[in-house]
This record gives C-alpha cells, structure tokens and sequence, in this order.
C-alpha cells in the first residue's frame, strides 16, 4: 500500500510500516514544516492513503471539501509511547484492505468508515 505518514508519526512506526512491505512516504524527512492543505495535495498527486494523528484533515474534507478520495486514516489513541502507537498502527493496517475513499478513525477498540466527499460510491449514495 502506498502511504503518506504525516509528522507527527513516529519513526519506529515508519520503519515497521516499510518493513512489513508498505511503500511509505515521512512528511518529516520528505517536506517537513508543510501545511495541511499541501499534505493532502499530496496525497491526491501521488495517489497514497494519508495516515495522520491531526484531526485537520477531516475538516478539510468534510467542510473544506478539499479532495481527499485516496483515504486519510486518523489514529486516535491515548498513549503516545512509540512501541504503543506502532503495535496499533500494524494491527490496524493488517486488519483492512479497504481503506481507500473512506475517512477511518482507529483507536485501541474500533475503526470507524465514513465514504470521502467525491468518491465513486459516495456520489452514488442518496
């Protein structure tokens, strides 16, 4: 899967996302310091799934209506530690296929989908 990896994502986790065979892009090493908006361009540029800890990015795509149809996976979860977020971003992303043109919301219990604005299947929806 190819993956733009926000800033705010820890190395550890980037790593293991590379090594269990994700095609991983870092913000941080990549284009640090850069604005929401450009983050999400990105993402539309380059085709990639937009995993993040900001919860920003919903509202540029549900009230903005900025283009987000590749997918943005915000991870909510209450510890921070490294080894923490890592083991719940692996779990999360093994568990799913389906992440593209869905807004999904991870925590430590449940993920929750909601279809982007602009998708295929959601201009289908009444």
């Amino acid at each position: 899967m190819r993956i733009l990896a926000n800033e705010n994502i820890p190395g550890d986790t980037i790593l293991a996302l590379r090594q269990a065979g994700h095609d991983v892009v870092w913000v941080r090493t990549e284009a640090p310091g850069s604005s929401d908006d450009a983050v999400l361009s990105w993402t539309q540029a380059e085709g990639c799934i937009l995993i993040t800890f900001d919860k920003d990015f919903g509202e540029l795509a549900f009230c903005r209506g900025a283009a987000a149809v590749h997918g943005i996976i915000l991870f909510r979860m209450a510890s921070q530690n490294p080894e923490y977020v890592t083991a719940h971003v692996l779990s999360a992303m093994r568990s799913r296929s389906d992440w593209e043109g869905h807004f999904s919301t991870v925590d430590e219990t449940r993920i929750r989908m909601t279809l982007l604005p602009g998708t295929a299947t959601s201009e289908k929806s009444p």
